[in-house]
């Protein structure tokens, strides 16, 4: 009997009992699933009256005016997004279904998918404090899970659907990928299609994984080249405790406490699922301010731009926290970077890029005052020709 990989699985390690992020997970044999019907319940709906301690922290509301990621379409590959949801209305388009044929991914039975898409791309409503990174992105629902749990009986999908459904996505157009989803499998047709997906100049975002308690396994797809691994961190700036650490985590990002929408309402979430996304949807602010950026020169200037916590590789924190506001205002000069950065080539040394980047910025400063100093002797210059001239004229 042929068998399947199960690639999502949700730990309840959050706040409020609700989702978590997803985990590797083991080849087991085949079997028939009917579909559960949305009948797995979603994480407690919470009423949300305070700012996410996210938002605040990323510098959201300084962008207002500047980027909000309008005209990039960002794919979520995970248990669909509820398109009915009222932040995320108008957000999703018609996308890909690997379980249901007939589907195009708006309908998700257990609510992870759609707190995924809401922290990319959820907009922003008068009353809730609540809102995406990229606001105005377009989201591409790719359903290949309805499962949260392996009680819950959904069904998933094999690891060669998931990697048809990141050709599929990029083929429609999605110029960065969100793959909240591990599997500790190096699979083939995984691998060929994120060389497909960067091929064609696709950003790739993917969980690190909550396995760091349990032996810390290398996982996939994060571990490939070319894929931004992300990692979680609490309020504190602290690793969550379950967040993974190695050389597949290139940032972190909130991933504790998460604020999000679920099937209906909102709730709490801890995990790198939700981690990966606040790092897809400001990789959808950088690609809608900087356009003529590729793929790699995006993952190089969240990299560089990232808050360093030291000593941050020795935590496992990558590069350091994303910030959205200087990954899109900073001024960095990519030429500078020509060694691949660290999602090129997975090097457990971060620093490289921001290193880089640095130098580019001592140039300027350097340029700067040799400008000024310039103006400056041309000043002093004219000062003493005006009083030779005053003086021959007595």
């Amino acid at each position: 009997m042929r068998s399947t990989e199960r690639v999502l699985r949700a730990l309840s390690a959050t706040v409020t009992g609700g989702l978590c992020a997803v985990l590797p997970v083991t080849v087991v044999p085949d079997r028939v699933y009917a579909a559960p019907s949305c009948q797995a319940p979603p994480a407690p709906s919470v009423t949300v009256d305070e700012v996410p301690w996210a938002q605040p922290r990323q510098g959201l509301d300084r962008l207002a005016g500047v980027a909000d990621g309008a005209g990039v379409l960002v794919a979520v590959v995970d248990s669909g997004v509820e398109a009915r949801h009222p932040q995320l209305a108008g957000a999703v388009v018609p996308g890909v279904d690997r379980l249901d044929a007939g589907g195009d991914g708006r309908v998700d039975c257990v609510g992870h998918g759609t707190a995924v898409a809401s922290i990319i791309a959820a907009r922003i409503r008068p009353g809730t404090a609540f809102r995406g990174v990229a606001p105005a992105a377009t989201v591409l629902p790719v359903r290949v899970s309805e499962r949260v749990t392996d009680e819950n009986g959904g069904r998933t999908a094999t690891l060669a659907d998931v990697a048809a459904a990141v050709r599929q996505a990029v083929d429609r157009g999605a110029r960065v990928v969100n793959l909240s989803l591990t599997t500790d499998r190096d699979d083939p047709n995984l691998r060929d299609a994120v060389t497909y997906a960067r091929s064609r100049d696709a950003v790739l975002v993917a969980a690190a994984g909550n396995k760091q308690e349990a032996g810390n396994p290398r996982v996939f797809p994060a571990s490939y080249d070319g894929v931004l691994g992300v990692g979680g961190v609490q309020e504190d700036g602290a690793r969550v405790a379950t967040s993974q650490i190695g050389p597949h985590v290139d940032l972190v990002a909130p991933g504790a406490d998460v604020i999000a929408a679920g099937r209906e309402g909102h709730a709490r979430y801890t995990g790198t699922s939700f981690a990966a996304a606040f790092v897809a949807g400001t990789a959808a602010l950088v690609r809608q301010y900087h356009p003529d950026l590729t793929a790699d020169q995006v993952a190089e200037r969240l990299l560089a731009t990232a808050d360093t916590l030291d000593p941050a590789p020795a935590r496992g924190l990558g590069a350091g926290i994303v910030n959205p506001y200087r990954a899109v205002t900073a001024s960095l000069d990519v030429a500078a970077k020509a060694a691949p950065g660290p999602v090129a080539r997975k090097s457990p040394d971060p620093a490289a890029v921001r290193a880089a980047a640095r130098t580019a910025e001592n140039r300027r400063t350097a340029a700067y005052l040799a400008l000024g100093g310039a103006a400056v002797l041309v000043l002093l210059l004219i000062g003493a020709s005006a009083g030779r001239a005053r003086r021959g004229g007595h």
